[in-house]
């Protein structure tokens, strides 16, 4: 690293993304970056989503960094509170805590091309200089709450699982779950048992399989501590399985047929009265949407006082929701499992970049950035988890890992050339946006509406290859692909 001085990196959000870069930056000697954080603490998702059930549904070994391994987890699919710790543990233990500015939004970015800088505005009104912006704000930050007629109107509490409210106390409440997304599979079971009755609102019933939960024992962790390669090997393990079962997604849709397979002998096991299990059926291709995986969901129906409602919403009303067919359901809390605002991307940071360029007016009709990080006329601008980074199949903390490191290496060659920017140049660009959409265009992605797809029907959240081949082409940055902008250039 060059001791003449190294570039000042800002890094937006400390969830798994910050906090990613902000290690491999610190791993690296560099000791120059910020991490902005609006809220009193880490953690993104993991510290938003506290719901009941809250859980990965990836196995933990490789829901975690690659350089800080964890030996002590409880259960082989960590719960909310376990990956939060964890999390915190990382801040700790690589030594970010004095890098935090917690309590602290960006509120705005622009790029001053003659400094060749970024100004971040805080929403105290705090100009902060930086030489390299990293927004990390992740595809599920923002919420999405359906604007439902007469939803004002309703007398009782209604909040969404991101947002649960702890202070209420559901016992002997009729509640309605609006949404079976992946939140609702895991929050509908672990309260169906509090609730006086539960009416579940459907709008397309979700593929789900089997979750192959257990706790780990002592020994486990005895073994992930003390035997070299015990954890690597379950890591491994399930890395294969879901790059195998990533094929089943795009160029392989064959191995797609047997997940259906499989989740419909689940369904048939956990639902033994036909109607309802019809009700339950998709009725469209497995992966088009977010793939589930729950034991608990199915057999919540079975319990008294849960059911499922399929028709439409027409309105809520101060005592319930009224369906299309006149009826009225009543309750006394709404619960939105509605999910998040994906595919607008940064969508709650006002980014100007060279020539005063909006992020939001290029992204106007469908967001794309090289390599899903770098856009061309935003210098020194490198997004985590942007446009086309998503996984139908793996750990999203395996692409934040090598985003992370190909991040780094841009910031040490920026090193090397002081007060130089590297801006990605336009045909390099759409070159790596045709590709996505070419392959993309016959993935499973492409059968049907999800969050995957913006408005306009574009897959602009999903990457179309395998983690081993997203690792591969980020490993080295090739610089043909970025115009260095220095005080001659500008």
């Amino acid at each position: 690293m060059s001791p003449i001085r190294q570039p000042h990196v800002a890094i937006i959000g400390s969830g798994f993304a910050g906090i990613a870069v902000a290690a491999q930056l610190k791993r690296a000697g560099h000791t120059s970056f910020t991490i902005f954080e609006r809220a009193p603490g880490v953690g993104g998702v993991w510290r938003d989503n506290t719901y009941p059930g809250a859980a990965c549904d990836v196995p933990s070994h490789l829901y975690s960094y690659s350089f800080q391994p964890e030996p002590t987890w409880r259960r082989r699919f960590a719960e909310q509170p376990e990956i939060l710790r964890y999390l915190r543990r990382c801040v700790e233990q690589n030594r970010l805590t004095r890098h935090l500015r917690l309590n602290t939004s960006i509120e705005s970015a622009a790029y001053d091309e003659k400094a060749r800088k970024w100004r971040l505005r805080t929403g105290s009104g705090d100009v902060v200089e930086a030489d390299v912006l990293v927004p990390a704000v992740g595809q599920l930050s923002e919420p999405v709450v359906p604007n439902l007629p007469g939803l004002d109107e309703f007398d009782g509490p209604a909040f969404h699982s991101a947002r649960w409210d702890h202070q209420l106390d559901l016992r002997d409440k009729r509640v309605a779950v609006i949404g079976t997304g992946a939140s609702a599979v895991q929050f509908v079971p672990a309260i169906a048992d509090r609730v006086r009755e539960m009416t579940v609102f459907q709008r397309s019933a979700p593929h789900i399989v089997p979750r192959p939960d257990r706790a780990y024992q002592s020994w486990h962790r005895f073994a992930f501590r003390h035997i070299p390669g015990a954890q690597a090997v379950g890591r491994f393990g399930v890395w294969l399985f879901f790059e195998a079962a990533g094929r089943g997604l795009t160029t392989a849709q064959g191995i797609g047929r047997l997940f259906t397979v499989v989740a419909g002998g689940h369904r048939r096991r956990q639902v033994p009265a036909e109607p309802l299990r019809a009700d339950l059926a998709p009725d469209h291709q497995i992966g088009c949407k977010r793939v589930l995986f729950s034991s608990e969901y199915y057999p919540a129906f079975s319990r008294g006082g849960v059911r499922l409602e399929r028709g439409a919403i027409e309105r809520v009303t101060s005592n319930g929701v009224r369906t299309a067919d006149g009826v009225e359901h009543p309750a006394d809390v709404i619960i939105f499992g509605t999910g998040f605002d994906a595919s607008n991307f940064l969508s709650t940071l006002d980014i100007t970049g060279a020539g005063g360029a909006r992020l939001d007016e290029v992204w106007k009709r469908g967001a794309r950035a090289y390599l899903g990080m770098a856009v061309p006329g935003f210098p020194n601008m490198f997004v985590m988890y942007g446009p086309n980074t998503n996984l139908g199949s793996g750990s999203v903390v395996h692409v934040l890992e090598s985003q992370a490191r190909y991040v780094v290496r841009l910031v040490r060659r920026l090193a090397r050339r002081p007060g130089a920017a590297l801006d990605v140049l336009p045909d390099a660009a759409e070159r790596f946006d045709h590709e996505m959409q070419r392959r993309l265009r016959d993935s499973v992605w492409t059968s049907c509406r999800s969050w995957y797809r913006d408005a306009d029907g574009r897959v602009s959240t999903n990457w179309p290859g395998s983690m081993t081949e997203y690792r591969r082409r980020t490993r080295c940055p090739d610089l043909n692909d970025f115009q260095v902008l220095t005080a001659s250039t500008t």
